[in-house]
């Protein structure tokens, strides 16, 4: 309308002037124009109106279509499927002279297993309206330990509602990881090391469980969290800069056992220097009841092999720790170092009881961030170490971890990633099998894995 309105004024104006133009051309003469001149302006200038009313007309209609659209509009229409899946093999060099070398997480690291499905991932996730957006997770893997050869199940199923308009504060409600370590926040797909820290991972293996959380970050912050993770940078995602709720504490798909939730708290912040280098600092902690599953064992060596059937609280053990996390994002370089401490529950020394024991672990990394027309190239190094337990494992035995790991990834495409790394074990300890005691100990293990990730 207000572009019609200034073409009539301009053509008003050209009509006004019309005259004086006329004299001019006429050489000076006073003369008005003739009826026929007069006449012929007029119907152009009508015939200019009809057009802008039909123009106008035609915008009216496409606003209509558009807004119709919007209305009936579909929400499945907003949302995206993506996801990836980890391949991968691993060699043991020298463990033909000592005991088993389990890793729990990583069913790959045993003679019998060849080519190994560590993940097969398949996300569905997107704002369904202006305030909720829904995130559904699902896995194909070999399970650990030997419990079955594979299963499917959901690995997340959230909601997130935002609170404000600018969605900086929100409520997460479902099955999501628990904010507690870095490493545990980062997804598989971004992390360098094919395996999560044990110290870490320890306190919510599977780095899941069905919980409420409440979330809050900067609009600036939160965007970037979102850059640290798709430009490459191996950021952990967005979990806000603080972050506290409840947890039932058992770990993901399986159902509490005792009542009681854990209560979680986190604050992480990300600095960025004006050299666009990213440090970021985070504490967090959590507090609860663990309910451990026990079992009859059966105690060696002989000659006098015999039974022991350890006793815990029915109402669970306390289960709790803090850690820190530094994590200096490549630019090139890149850093990343956590350490937690803490009570867990543990098997006692003369394995009739689990008792709250103490904890400490972590790990450091330093890694380099190379861009060539190759790909792009993180060679790292990091040094694990755990002393605690693995409160999951049937009857919570002691566990004692010391390993360096050197290798690279390289992402030869977006879609396509390779990891090759070596590790060495100083000393790990075997939790696979608890049935019998005393629990062995690999030592001076040397082991070599090799992954193809296929992100799509």
């Amino acid at each position: 309308m207000i572009q019609r309105d200034l073409l009539l004024r301009f053509a008003a104006a050209i009509a006004a002037a019309l005259p004086a133009t006329l004299t001019a051309q006429s050489g000076g003469s006073n003369q008005a124009p003739t009826p026929q001149q007069a006449g012929s302006l007029e119907e152009r200038l009508r015939a200019l109106e009809t057009r802008l009313d039909a123009k106008e007309s035609e915008m009216q209609a496409l606003e209509k279509k558009l807004a119709a659209k919007s209305e009936t509009s579909k929400w499945y229409d907003r949302l995206t499927i993506r996801g990836y899946g980890q391949f991968r093999y691993t060699s043991l060099f020298n463990e033909d002279n000592t005991p088993n070398l389990n890793v729990p997480a990583d069913r790959s690291i045993n003679e019998p297993e060849s080519l190994y499905l560590r993940r097969g991932r398949v996300t569905l996730s997107g704002d369904v309206s202006d305030r909720v957006y829904f995130y559904a997770q699902t896995e194909f893997a070999g399970t650990p330990n030997g419990l079955s050869d594979w299963t499917m199940q959901m690995r997340d199923y959230y909601t997130d509602i935002a609170l404000d308009q600018d969605k900086e504060s929100r409520l997460r409600v479902g099955l999501s990881k628990v904010p507690y370590g870095f490493v545990n926040l980062q997804s598989s797909q971004n992390r360098i090391a094919l395996e999560r820290a044990d110290a870490i991972n320890s306190a919510v293996e599977g780095e899941r469980d069905m919980g409420v959380y409440y979330f809050w970050a900067p609009s600036h912050i939160r965007d970037l969290f979102r850059d640290l993770v798709r430009s490459g940078r191996k950021g952990s995602g967005d979990y806000g800069v603080l972050g506290f709720g409840a947890f039932t504490g058992q770990g993901p798909n399986r159902s509490d056992k005792n009542g009681d939730v854990h209560i979680a708290a986190r604050a992480s912040y990300p600095f960025q220097f004006g050299d666009g280098q990213v440090v970021e600092i985070g504490v967090q902690g959590y507090t609860g009841e663990y309910v451990v599953t026990t079992s009859s064992m059966q105690l060696n060596p002989s000659p006098a092999p015999a039974q022991a059937a350890p006793t815990a609280d029915g109402g669970g053990i306390d289960d709790e720790r803090v850690a820190a996390s530094v994590i200096v994002y490549p630019a090139p370089i890149g850093f990343e170092a956590e350490w937690t401490w803490g009570k867990s529950p543990q098997l006692s020394d003369d394995l009739s009881r689990i008792n709250a024991e103490s904890i400490q672990g972590g790990y450091v990394q330093a890694h380099y961030m190379l861009e060539t027309e190759a790909g792009v190239w993180f060679p790292f190094v990091r040094w694990n170490f755990f002393d605690g337990a693995r409160k999951f494992a049937t009857n919570a035995p002691k566990d004692e971890v010391n390993e360096l790991d050197i290798g690279f990834e390289w992402q030869a495409t977006p879609e396509i990633e390779v990891t090759m790394q070596y590790t060495h074990t100083f000393w790990r300890t075997d939790t696979s099998d608890t049935s019998g005691t005393p629990f062995e100990e690999a030592r001076d293990v040397d082991r070599f894995g090799i992954q193809m990730q296929v992100n799509f």
